[in-house]
């Protein structure tokens, strides 16, 4: 790559000269082609001539100057510039405007575009998102220098493109896949309406991840999002969720529409959501999962990890094993390493912890805490009046539902910083 690098503003409403030297009329924008994780080169300009808009491909650019651009042919097509689908104008649609940053994971502002010349081509490079930037191009052009500060690559970067008239290339499924689902959502509650929609769907072909997505964003967007969804689509989304998290989402949305989406749930995921509605949110009963593996306490550890390796619950899910007794209460837990490291013929009650502290499905939420705090808990079991187990709490869940909502509002400032 050439060392030589041109702020876009350098290049933009700049004279446009022919190959003598003389003026032929005013450059306004520069043309790219957005790909899949490479830099966008320039693959022409529109300009201002004899009062119309025409455009002009980059192999009749001879060179790219601060202030003006000279061109290398006396004749030119004069007609009148339309965008084919697929094309990006830079100043138009990127300038000023946010985009993804894909490493640092958060939205930023384009306050200027960085190019330089690959080769033979000009291509996109990076962009500047300090405020210097912003101010530069306030600055009269001869003052406007070359950037002395690092500035974003453009392979670490998205844009949004939903604006842009024919896009085809916006954000896809595969660049977001990278990041977590927790960061998506981030991404998305720092977004505005717009722009979230565009995440959402480029991950809508992944049903599995909008899930997770969709686990981990708050509740006001959650409802913001399904609101023009239909019952059959917001379902099927649901059906994907975790049960406590299903349960959740469904008492936030609009009445007349809870039954409905409950309905439409399958079988066994709607036994679940059920089960769960029916508990206070404020209690261990309504922050827990019903996600877990509970077996009779004089399994042998053989069947025990077959019982794991054909369970279908999530692996984190599977990390502890809860045992019964014969009368189905709770009396153990034990961690799945400790099962590995036994005899396929050992009994489950001669390796369970019977000292396991459990949480009856009334107990407050500040008492749970608590509790876990004290035994240092990542997970508790919760049970029935008849010491049943019926699902179990997890410290993630519990932090997210004790942080204050102004920790989360200075997090969502963080993150647009």
């Amino acid at each position: 790559m050439n060392n030589r690098i041109l702020h876009l503003t350098q290049v933009t409403k700049v004279p446009l000269l022919d190959r003598a030297g003389e003026r032929m009329g005013r450059v306004a924008d520069l043309l790219v082609q957005i790909s899949d994780g490479g830099y966008a080169p320039v693959i022409g300009i529109t300009a201002h001539i004899s009062g119309r808009d025409v455009f002009l491909p980059a192999e009749q650019i001879a060179s790219l100057e601060p202030g003006r651009i000279r061109l290398s042919r006396e004749r030119l097509d004069m007609r009148r510039f339309e965008r084919r689908p697929g094309e990006v104008l830079l100043r138009t649609d990127v300038l000023g405007r946010r985009l993804i940053n894909l490493t640092g994971v958060r939205i930023v502002r384009a306050n200027e575009i960085e190019l330089a010349k690959m080769g033979d081509v000009w291509c996109v490079v990076g962009i500047d998102v300090s405020v210097g930037a912003l101010l530069r191009r306030l600055l009269p052009r001869s003052n406007r220098q070359p950037p002395s500060r690092p500035f974003l690559d453009w392979t670490s970067v998205r844009p949004f493109l939903r604006h842009v008239p024919g896009a085809d290339q916006g954000l896809t499924g595969a660049e977001l896949r990278r990041l977590h689902p927790a960061q998506i959502a981030d991404l998305v509650e720092a977004a505005s309406h717009d722009e979230g929609q565009e995440i959402i769907d480029a991950v809508r072909h992944d049903r599995e991840l909008e899930a997770d997505v969709f686990e981990e964003m708050d509740v006001e967007h959650q409802t913001e999002f399904l609101e023009k969804r239909t019952d059959e689509d917001t379902a099927n989304l649901i059906a994907r969720m975790a049960p406590d998290d299903a349960a959740d989402l469904i008492m936030e949305l609009e009445q007349d529409r809870r039954v409905p989406i409950l309905e439409l749930l399958p079988v066994t995921q709607q036994r679940k959501v059920r089960t769960l509605l029916g508990f206070n949110q404020a209690t261990a009963g309504g922050l827990m999962g019903v996600d877990f593996l509970c077996l009779d306490s004089r399994t042998a550890v053989g069947s025990a990890i077959s019982a794991v390796r054909d369970s279908d619950l999530a692996p984190e899910a599977l990390h502890t094993i809860y045992t019964h007794d014969p009368d189905g209460r709770l009396n153990g837990a034990v961690r799945l390493v400790r099962v590995l490291r036994h005899g396929e013929d050992t009994l489950l009650e001669e390796i369970i912890d019977t000292a396991t502290p459990h949480l009856e499905s009334d107990r407050e939420l500040a008492d749970v805490a608590i509790m876990m705090s004290d035994f240092n808990l990542t997970v508790a079991p919760v049970v029935d009046h008849d010491d049943r187990m019926i699902g179990v709490v997890t410290v993630d869940d519990l932090l997210e539902t004790l942080i204050p909502d102004e920790w989360k509002r200075r997090a969502d400032a963080l993150r647009e910083g």
